[in-house]
């Protein structure tokens, strides 16, 4: 199935994408006679026996069920308001060569357990517009990433049965302001101001069925061959694949959830596929160019910059970059040292 949340008035309800058509779940499901609520993070609190009543309505609308489509509908972040977010750091190729490129040597630790940080979990959008400020724009970065969603409450899960907490599978952008970002963890905390203020998942959320053919077994959990790309302003810029996670989602939930409860509805990221960030890139370009005497400009993204991340299965994640206009700045308003 494909989840999607959409735009209704002021707020926001929950359908199934079916043959590019959104059917609202509420609604159908009155249709077939049962009360199914009207977001998705309800939806999912309601864990198993909620998405076997959304499978029972998706395959009835597919076989001709007189449902009425959502016409026009705008669609939002799958769970516009999860209630957490975290990011991990599974791709062992993003963290050597951008360690590399720092001249520092690779960390054995990354190898022994994965690791996470928590983002602003008010701040997650989906396709369309983002809005930065003045400090946004210097080193404005893109990630492409995977993120999976969780659908029923558990505590010390075990990464041999941590699979079945995953609702669904989607894209995720982990914006990322780096001028911001390395100011603050030259004091050995965050990423925090670098990182808050954006974070895109979407077009919708896909569960774990649709991906059955991508499917790799491996000793510690499942991962799926999907292709990750990423274009800014139609160009490509980044080619990776899901399957060379160097820790499955399996093991982060292990993790994530040892001595507190995940619930329904936490967002987890991947972390940064190989080639997935201008950080990365340029660090790499700067490396070469250096080597051939040559001068070499950064890229970054800049405002009105579109960056168009797609993965097999998964979709596409459309964003626009928009200045907010104002002038105010934390860079600016730094203490000198006298």
């Amino acid at each position: 199935m494909k989840i999607v949340s959409y735009k209704s008035g002021n707020s926001h309800r929950s359908g199934l994408l079916i043959q590019e058509q959104v059917y609202d779940i509420q609604k159908g499901g009155e249709t077939i006679g049962v009360e199914l609520p009207q977001t998705v993070l309800e939806l999912l609190y309601l864990e198993e026996a909620g998405m076997e009543t959304l499978k029972t309505l998706d395959q009835r609308i597919k076989r001709g069920l007189g449902v009425s489509t959502v016409k026009d509908a705008e669609l939002l972040a799958p769970i516009p308001n999860p209630p957490s977010c975290r990011d991990a750091y599974a791709f062992r190729q993003h963290v050597a060569t951008a360690r590399r490129n720092r001249g520092v040597p690779m960390i054995p630790e990354f190898d022994q357990y994965p690791i996470f940080y928590f983002t602003n979990h008010n701040a997650i959008f989906g396709g369309g517009d983002i809005q930065v400020e003045t400090d946004h724009e210097h080193k404005l970065d893109f990630e492409l990433e995977v993120a999976i969603v969780i659908g029923k409450r558990g505590k010390n899960i075990q990464s041999k049965d941590a699979d079945s907490y995953i609702a669904g599978y989607t894209i995720m952008n982990d914006l990322s302001a780096r001028l911001l970002q390395m100011e603050e963890m030259k004091l050995n905390l965050g990423p925090a101001k670098g990182k808050d203020f954006a974070t895109s998942i979407g077009p919708w959320l896909v569960t774990p069925d649709e991906l059955e053919e991508f499917k790799i077994q491996t000793d510690f959990g499942l991962t799926y061959s999907l292709g990750m790309q990423a274009y800014h302003n139609g160009t490509q810029i980044s080619d990776g694949n899901m399957k060379d996670m160097t820790w499955t989602f399996a093991e982060i939930i292990e993790r994530a959830s040892y001595g507190v409860e995940l619930y329904p509805g936490d967002v987890i990221g991947s972390g940064t596929v190989g080639s997935g960030c201008y950080l990365e890139l340029n660090g790499t370009a700067a490396l070469q160019a250096d080597e051939a005497g040559e001068e070499f400009i950064p890229t970054w993204l800049a405002p009105l910059d579109e960056i168009e991340l797609r993965i097999d299965g998964l979709g596409v994640l459309n964003n626009t970059m928009v200045s907010s206009g104002s002038d105010h700045s934390l860079l600016a308003k730094k203490k000198m040292i006298s």
